[in-house]
Formats: C-alpha cells, structure tokens, sequence
C-alpha cells in the first residue's frame, strides 16, 4: 500500500483510470471558481476567499447538508494556500492515525515550511476524548483542522473546547438552479463527463433534480446510471426495429434520457430523503395550519419509506404540543391514528394510511395553543432554578386545615395550592383559541369568585 500525498493513511498503489472513476468524483470542481452555490463563503469578496487569497486559512468547520461539496471544498482550499492536504474519516481513522498526520505535518513545516491541512470528515463522531487529542495541535498551529459535518456544530457533537479553536462556515444545500448548472456541467464536458452522448428532457431534468435533493453527489449518481439504462433501452428498440435479421445502425447521438430512465434509477424516492428536513415541514406544516402541505410532507415521508408508526409517535406529539387545549380532540385522534396503524398495518396496504391522514388533516385545521406545554416548562424551569419548595401544611394527607371545594355551595374557597415563594406565578397563560377561549373563561371565573370569597371571609 502507498501513503497518500501529504498524508498517512494508506490508499491503494494504482488509482482506477477515469472511465471507471464515478461521474460524480470525475466531476469534482478543480479550482474554487468551479465550486457551485456556495458564493457567499467563496464569491468574489467573500470572507472565506479574501483569507486563503491571501495565504491563510483558519482552522474550521465546514458546515452543510449531504453532497454541498465540504470534502471539496476542504482539498481546494488547501491547494488554494499551498498546504499539504490529509484526509481523515472520524468513523475509520483514530488517534493513532492522526498522530502520524501531526508527525508527518511537524516534519513538512522544518523542512519545507509548507502548512498540513488535515481534513477530518465527520468530525462530530469523533469522541470527546479523540476531539480533546486535537486541541494542542490546533492551538499551536502544527495543523489546520477543516472538519466537515452534517449537524449543527453547537449541539451536534462538537465539544466546546474544540469549537471555540474553530471558524465555523455554512455551506448552503444546493437549489434547483445549482443543480442544473452541475448537470449540464456533466453532460457536456468532453474529458470527464458524458461528453455530449446524453441528453435530459425536461421531465427527466425535474425528476432528477428532486430526486437529488439538493445532494450533488446523489444527482450525478442517480445521472449516470439513468444514462446506461436510456442507452440500453435505445439499443433495444434499435434492435426489435430490426427485427432480429438486419444489423441495426449505430445509436444515434445524443441519447435522450427519460423520466422512465430516472424513476428506474432511482428505484425509490427514498434516495433522495431527507429524514429530518422532511419530518421538520410536516410538524412545522400543521402548526402553521396547513393541511394541504401537511398532507404533501406526510406522502413524502411515507413514499420515502418512512415507518408509519414513527409518524404517528410525530402526530400524537404535535397533538400536545402544538394544538394542545385549543382542540382536546385532537389527542384521541392521534393516539387512535397510531394505534390504527399498529393493528392494521401500512406497510403493505393503504388502508392505514386513512388515520394517518385524516389525524394530520384534523391538527392542521384545529386551532392552536401551546399554553399547557409552555405553562410546564416555565413551572420546570423555575423549579431547576430555585429547587423544590415544601409542600403547604394544608395540602398534606389527612391536613385538618384543608378545605373541600365540594363542601362549598359555589367552590369557591380561597385556598393556596402552590408552595412559599411561588405562589404568585402564573404558569399557565391560556389562548383565546378554540376550545382553550372556554376554558380560559372558566379559570377567570373562578379567579374571580376566589377573590370574592376572600373579601366575605375578611368582612
């Protein structure tokens, strides 16, 4: 096995020729101005490109979703300052690993004073302890860490020992735009691409781009294997046109890709799923009172091969949280969607899908109030604050001081139920929203009637 070039990990002696190199690594930008989407971090006058234009690069994270081109990116900045570049992967390279990086970086600054960018994909499975082995390294200035990650570096993993040493920059998902710039890029370069053999027609062009995702990567996979598949089909009907007895002529160029191409490609709309994206619009779709979009994330998830069940827990949570005692109903319906799909089934029949359905449709439209939620956790929070009170002497068992609202001709009775130093909190706010309007009503009243019975106690 050989080293890799600047680095220690071991890479195999005979990289494989182009032609057999995936689309998607052939097609790697080669230089930063190549780079699509990510104008605001490597634009003309953008932060990240005034620093290594000028010779220098911070040690960082590059932060953004699947296939926005962290990995990229990090090699080309390196070549952009003239530093030697080693790529690490958290979940294969540990300590031992990167302690050879640092040896091999120490020796490359004495005798070449070059810079090692070390590149650490992944860098949020990295443990705390293995996060910790970086920090004199990064603090001397022995390397420059580009660490990649899919999750927000505050709670995503990232101690804040480490994070504190490092510039976090964002790197956004790649629009519709940025993709089709990237296939267009693929289908026509002559050296590393499709070479102008292949053609997208405008079905197949929208499939691909939301089959992708916003995941270059997956684009430029899910392109070429669409295109053998097109080329394949062509060669075939050339071959029935035939007939069997006459040789057919050479596939006429370019070969058009279609939507059938795509979707049997793709097998699955699940390549393209974005788990938490797609699940945040749901919940966020029925809090916003949208039926028509929570039903639309609801067939995404599910066609992307979602458990049923897991988005049934999701209704039954955003029953509580989000429509709460505006609509009360709306808690049976989810916990009665999910035990529909527990006893019938989804996953290879539509009939459970109805309650899946019909609970999503119902939270959208319901009004809404998170007042009882809110109410807890203000109660918590003033608990972990200050610690736990004693119970009042009146509302121990068997306290001879308590007083019955049942004895009580109204149930008025003004009569302490939170504990010293609280007692005048107000956690619960309710909303005028739907059913919570009435029940505000009621807990004024009695407010009121407590007040009254108070002042005939002090008569």
């Amino acid at each position: 096995m050989a080293r890799r070039a600047g680095g220690t990990s071991p890479a195999p002696l005979f990289a494989p020729p182009d032609r057999l190199r995936p689309l998607a690594d052939r097609m790697r930008p080669r230089s930063l101005d190549e780079v699509v989407g990510q104008d605001a971090l490597l634009g003309p006058g953008a932060a990240l490109r005034r620093l290594v234009e000028g010779g220098r690069l911070p040690s960082c994270i590059l932060w953004g979703p699947p296939g926005s081109g962290k990995t990229t990116i990090g090699r080309l900045l390196a070549e952009a300052i003239g530093a030697r570049f080693a790529a690490l992967n958290s979940t294969t390279d540990g300590v031992a690993t990167l302690r050879g990086v640092v040896e091999d970086a120490r020796s490359a600054a004495a005798l070449e004073g070059r810079t090692t960018v070390v590149f650490l994909d992944e860098v949020h499975r990295y443990s705390k302890a293995q996060q910790d082995s970086l920090l004199p390294h990064v603090e001397s200035g022995t390397i420059v860490l580009v660490g990649a990650t899919t999750e927000p570096p505050i709670a995503g993993g990232i101690t804040p020992p480490l994070l504190s040493r490092l510039r976090v920059f964002r790197l956004q998902p790649l629009g519709e735009a940025e993709l089709a710039t990237i296939a267009a890029r693929a289908l026509a370069d002559p050296t590393l691409g499709l070479a102008g053999a292949f053609a997208l027609d405008e079905s197949a062009a929208r499939q691909l781009i939301g089959y992708a995702s916003g995941d270059a990567r997956r684009m430029l996979g899910l392109l070429e294997t669409a295109a053998l598949l097109a080329e394949r089909r062509t060669i075939d009907a050339a071959l029935a046109d035939a007939a069997g007895d006459i040789a057919p002529g050479p596939v006429a160029r370019p070969v058009i890709v279609e939507s059938a191409d795509i979707a049997r490609a793709a097998q699955s709309p699940m390549l393209g799923y974005d788990r938490s994206g797609v699940i945040s619009a749901l919940i966020k779709s029925i809090r916003g009172s949208d039926p028509d979009a929570a039903l639309w994330w609801l067939a995404t998830a599910l066609e992307s091969g979602e458990d049923p069940r897991y988005l049934a827990r999701r209704l039954v949570i955003s029953a509580s949280e989000d429509v709460g005692n505006a609509e009360p109903a709306g808690l049976p319906l989810a916990v009665a969607a999910l035990t529909a799909v527990e006893k019938i089934g989804a996953e290879t029949n539509d009939e459970g899908l109805y309650a899946l359905a019909q609970a999503a449709v119902f939270l959208a439209a319901s009004p809404k109030s998170a007042a009882a939620g809110r109410g807890f956790f203000a109660a918590r929070d003033e608990l972990r604050a200050h610690g736990p009170r004693p119970v009042p002497g009146h509302l121990r068992p068997a306290a001879r001081t308590y007083r019955n609202p049942h004895d009580e001709a109204d149930g008025a009775i003004d009569q302490a139920y939170l504990p010293r130093g609280v007692a005048a909190r107000r956690f619960w706010e309710p909303t005028d929203a739907g059913a919570e309007a009435r029940l505000r009503e009621l807990h004024e009243a009695r407010l009121e009637a407590k007040v009254k019975a108070s002042r005939r106690r002090g008569e």
